[in-house]
């Protein structure tokens, strides 16, 4: 199930998507704060995941400066490249120079990737860190392939990517560059509030194509699963 909402003007969509994840931020804090106050008194936290890219940045940059109570909001990735952050192509770098900034600046960060130890070794550290919450409000973006997060259906690794419930996977895109670290399918399809930012009319054609019938690409996949409500932001 999807609700679609169009923008014309790439401002205007940055601004939307920020305005409906600050409030959804805001209503998982007060709904996890009643929880814990019930269970035994201390503060909750509500966890965010991002994607990265280009076309986040306003979107980001523009959340920063939301007034949130951001000291107990954690941010995350939705994937991220198996790279260090000094790396141009790291999304956690991204995440740093733009929403970690300004208000942002006080949530505390989760990055997913350590290349000081192996991938495996870092994946198994990941799926058993019980910090690692599963995200409250997460951001996709989406290729032209119809991949979401880093689930490729060129990678060796889908058919245990849309099928294990580990909440994080490695993966190795056949045309893409790099390594990566990123959330299941399962993990995505448990996530309460998921937005999709996207833009162009040939994303939006995917989108469509994905929609009309089941596809092996991973936005296809989740579309088609049940239970889960896609918020779409696209831009023209």
């Amino acid at each position: 199930m999807i609700e679609l909402r169009t923008f014309d003007d790439p401002r205007a969509h940055s601004d939307a998507l920020a305005q409906a994840v600050g409030d959804a931020l805001k209503a998982s804090l007060a709904a996890r704060g009643a929880a814990s106050a019930d269970a035994n008194g201390q503060a909750a936290h509500a966890t965010l995941a991002v994607s990265g890219g280009t076309s986040p940045k306003p979107f980001l940059q523009t959340l920063s400066h939301a007034p949130l109570d951001w000291a107990h909001i954690d941010v995350t990735l939705v994937d991220d490249r198996w790279v260090p952050e000094t790396d141009p192509a790291s999304n956690a770098q991204l995440v740093r120079d733009t929403l970690l900034q300004n208000a942002g600046a006080a949530a505390y960060f989760l990055p997913l990737v350590d290349t000081g130890k192996p991938l495996e070794t870092h994946i198994a550290e990941l799926n058993a860190d019980a910090r690692r919450r599963l995200p409250d409000v997460a951001v996709l973006g989406m290729g032209e392939d119809g991949h979401t997060a880093s689930i490729f259906a060129d990678a060796p690794e889908w058919d245990f990517a849309i099928s294990t419930p580990q909440r994080f996977i490695s993966v190795h895109p056949g045309a893409a560059p790099h390594a990566r670290v990123s959330l299941s399918m399962s993990a995505l399809k448990q996530i309460g509030q998921v937005y999709l930012f996207i833009a162009g009319q040939k994303k939006l054609d995917v989108l469509n194509a994905a929609l009309a019938a089941p596809q092996k690409n991973a936005i296809s996949t989740l579309a088609h699963a049940e239970g889960v409500k896609l918020d779409v932001y696209w831009c023209a």
